[in-house]
Order: C-alpha cells, then structure tokens, then sequence
C-alpha cells in the first residue's frame, strides 16, 4: 500500500478538486431543479412543456452524451471555457432532472387542500409554492434526493475523465499511465477517496431525514 502512501498528497488534492465539482454541481443542480420542478406543477401549459422537456431530454441522455457535447459541442458553437465549468455545468444539468422529479414527487404528496386554502386567501402560485406547498414537500423528498446526490458524487468521476484535470479520476490516471504505479492499489486509493465522500454524505442525509420525520 505504499503507492497510497507515497501520493498521499497527491490523493488529498484529488478529493478536495471532486469536492468541488460535487459542491458546485450540487449547488447549482438543487436550484435548477427545484426551478423545473416549479415549472412542472405550473398552470401555465409552456411553462408545463418546457419543464417537462427538460426532465426528458436530461433524464433519458446519458451523462457521457451530456458531458461530450459540453466538452467538444460548446467549443464547435464558440463557446470556450475551462473543462472544469463545462464538465461541472454539464453535471449539474443532468443532476437537475433528477432533483426535480424528487421534488416533484414531495409536491404532490402534499395535500391539494393546503393550496386550495392559500389560493383562498389571496396567494398566487409564487407565494402559494414557496410559503406552503414547498416547506411541507421538503419532509418527504430528503430520501430521495439522497439517492440523487450520492449519484452525481459517483458520477463526478466521469466528469474527470473529460479532462477536468486534478480529481481522483485523473489522479489515479496520472499514476497508472505516467508514473507506472500499479493498478490495484492505485485504484483501491481511488476508490476510498470516494468512500470519505459518500459515507458522510449518507450519514449526514439520514441524520437529516430522521430530524425531518420527528418534526413531522
């Protein structure tokens, strides 16, 4: 185990650049996705359309077509910019097609009756959404969206492999291909770079879900 310990350095640099491609992704995916979500349970029928275009096109392309065109497309159309933005935004952008039927979901669990009595005191769908329906979804879409960040922290690493430069994926590249390192334990250290992400990250979510069901 001593290639683990020898590029230990090398290692911790890795997990803090995936860190902030999880981050920022992450960041960006919620917003977006709570954003569509809305769009989704509009009564305006394009704003309908357009969320549910949204979620379709993102959530049936694979995350390697999405990432390729943000790489190699942008460019082609004179958009140029750092692989880092482009494969955080590419990210983030799939990840909101998840984030927003999560939400979604926590939406229609609520009961009409809590926006039938907002819009009868005089609440448009803005207010309605964000001072009712919103806060009571929240209790019940913590499980699932879960399960979609730990996701996109699984699928940073692909992101990595379009040139992002500095994250666990490309350390452990760097060490098999340029320096020799052998494969197995250079793989197990990515591997737990990983693992000191999602972990957490899990017991963190199922501290915060428990907290949500007793405050129910």
């Amino acid at each position: 185990m001593h290639v683990i310990t020898d590029n230990l350095p090398l290692y911790l640099n890795g997990l803090l650049r995936t860190l902030q491609i999880c981050l920022y992704a992450g960041v960006l995916a919620m917003v977006l996705g709570t954003v569509i979500a809305a769009f989704r349970v509009a009564p305006l029928p394009p704003l309908r359309a357009t969320g549910t275009s949204w979620v379709t096109v993102f959530r049936n392309c694979p995350l390697t077509v999405v990432l390729f065109f943000m790489a190699f497309g942008l460019p082609e159309l004179g958009l140029n910019g750092s692989y880092f933005w482009f494969g955080t935004i590419g990210l983030a952008l799939y990840t909101s097609a998840f984030v927003c039927e999560a939400i979604r979901s926590g939406i229609n669990a609520v009961p009409p009756g809590q926006a039938e009595a907002a819009r009868a005191i005089g609440l448009g769908f803005g207010q309605t959404l964000g001072l009712v329906v919103l806060p009571q979804a929240v209790r019940t879409v913590v499980p699932p969206l879960g399960n979609v960040i730990i996701a996109m922290i699984k699928n940073s690493a692909i992101v990595g492999a379009f040139g992002v430069g500095g994250d666990l994926f490309a350390v452990g590249d760097t060490l098999t291909s340029a320096r020799g390192e052998a494969v197995l334990p250079v793989l197990i250290g990515v591997v737990l770079g990983y693992l000191v992400i999602t972990i957490p990250a899990g017991l963190l979510l199922g501290v915060l879900e428990r907290k949500v069901a007793i405050a129910r």
